[in-house]
């Protein structure tokens, strides 16, 4: 399962860095310009996939903690 956070991290640092990259592209083009709607689109695009990572991430670390047997000793502390 780590390899899997860790294929998951590093697809997640890569829509950053090409959201970022979008973002300053944006900052350079006029605002009433194609590309600058294109940029605009592509930025939210980003957004939405990297929400359903990070979203695929945590519902895989909530499998390990149920996996791993010990998920009833953590709730009968409670």
């Amino acid at each position: 399962m780590k390899s899997t956070s860790s294929v998951a991290d590093r697809g997640i640092e890569g829509i950053l860095e090409l959201s970022a990259d979008a973002q300053i592209r944006r900052r350079e083009v006029a605002r009433d310009s194609a590309t600058f709607h294109h940029l605009t689109g592509a930025i939210t695009a980003y957004g939405k996939t990297l929400a359903l990572l990070t979203a695929m991430q945590q519902r895989e670390e909530l499998y390990l903690v149920i996996g791993q047997g010990d998920f009833s000793e953590r709730f009968a502390a409670i």
